[in-house]
């Protein structure tokens, strides 16, 4: 007895939480509802990561290296950065004689250090990350040249086929702007993700990374037979003989399945070719079976290039070029703000609550 009381008083403290966050947050977003909306969707914002790379590597040496060994490093810095200058000045005597002088005048960047531009897509199913990711190939291509690289950072389990689409004819723009495209994936690029995946000129994959999955899938719970049961009639009205095939509710006949079935197919006939158009080193008929591979697997079937992973691929290139992260910061309302973060809170308070239970268990 006493420990369903227990098991009463913890549900109870639970639903009083509950009520009482779903009270505020609706009064903060008809509050919020209220306010004047601005027409500034966000701003690009950039991060120099060979600045970033170079602060961490700077703490870490004040932290653990001695007076002298910092001065000596110092010193051996100083060094590189004179014979750095003094070998790019000689090549610039040079280039001032070079035959090709005028040429090279009228395109002064061509002889400017290699940029990087790092960008960021993590999927859901509705491909919602493509909002930013356009925004942010947009503020790369104002500047970025053929020189220059784009290094994405993948993570995707997929989803729903028109998102996917989207999001990589995106990537499409980077392609054919001649821009080298490098691709990253340390979890995950399966079905839309492997979509834009394959995009890449060069794809790579971390060891474990889940790779593939290139089907087609519909799905969902139909209701017909319960509402059929219970004499509750459901009705569609509709002009087209396909307009309408599997619904929720409504009978699913033996031609309205056939003809999903062949969509499905259709889709996954496109899907096919597409992955092999970009990656024609693949045997396609054994890969798009809708099954996933590790990154080490995907290798061995040339669905990626190299076994790497992004922060490998990122610290190599800031060794030749100057590295820029463009992320598209969009401006969240107040009640954004608060129902991103509802479910955290939700979460420690019925861990906290389930721990303490758990100890009055035991006391």
């Amino acid at each position: 007895m006493e420990y369903l009381i227990q098991y009463g008083m913890f549900f109870a403290k639970v639903a009083t939480i509950v009520v009482a966050i779903i009270i505020v947050l609706g009064a903060i977003v008809a509050s919020g509802s209220r306010q004047k909306k601005t027409g500034k969707k966000g701003t690009i914002k950039v991060t120099s990561l060979n600045e970033h790379f170079d602060e961490i590597r700077e703490t870490l040496r004040d932290s653990i290296l001695d007076k002298d060994q910092l001065k000596r490093i110092d010193k051996e810095e100083k060094k590189a950065e004179k014979l750095e200058l003094k070998q790019t000045k000689a090549n610039e005597k040079k280039k001032q004689k070079d035959d090709k002088t005028e040429e090279i005048d009228s395109n002064p960047d061509a002889n400017r250090k290699k940029r990087s531009y790092v960008l960021n897509f993590t999927g859901d199913i509705a491909a919602e990350a493509v909002t930013s990711l356009r925004e942010e190939i947009t503020a790369v291509l104002t500047l970025a040249e053929q020189l220059d690289e784009v290094i994405l950072r993948l993570e995707s389990p997929g989803g729903m086929v028109h998102a996917y689409g989207l999001a990589s004819s995106q990537l499409l723009r980077i392609k054919n702007a001649g821009i080298p495209l490098t691709i990253c994936v340390d979890k995950v690029a399966a079905s839309g993700g492997y979509m834009m995946a394959c995009l890449a000129d060069r794809l790579v994959s971390a060891p474990f990374a889940i790779i593939g999955s290139i089907g087609v899938l519909v799905q969902l719970p139909n209701f017909h037979r319960i509402l059929k049961k219970n004499d509750i009639d459901f009705e569609i009205i509709s002009a087209g003989e396909f307009k309408r095939t599997l619904t929720t509710f409504g009978e699913i006949t033996k031609k309205g399945k056939a003809k999903v079935q062949e969509d499905v197919e259709t889709i996954h006939g496109i899907f096919k070719n597409w992955v092999k158009d970009h990656r024609p080193s693949v045997d396609i008929d054994k890969i798009s079976t809708g099954e996933t591979w590790v990154g080490m697997q995907a290798k061995e079937r040339y669905m990626v290039d190299e076994i790497k992973t992004s922060d490998e691929c990122i610290l190599a290139a800031c060794e030749t070029a100057d590295v820029f992260e463009v992320e598209f910061e969009i401006k969240k309302t107040i009640q954004d703000k608060l129902s991103s973060a509802l479910p955290g809170v939700i979460e420690k308070v019925l861990l906290n609550l389930t721990s303490k239970s758990k100890i009055d268990e035991y006391q």
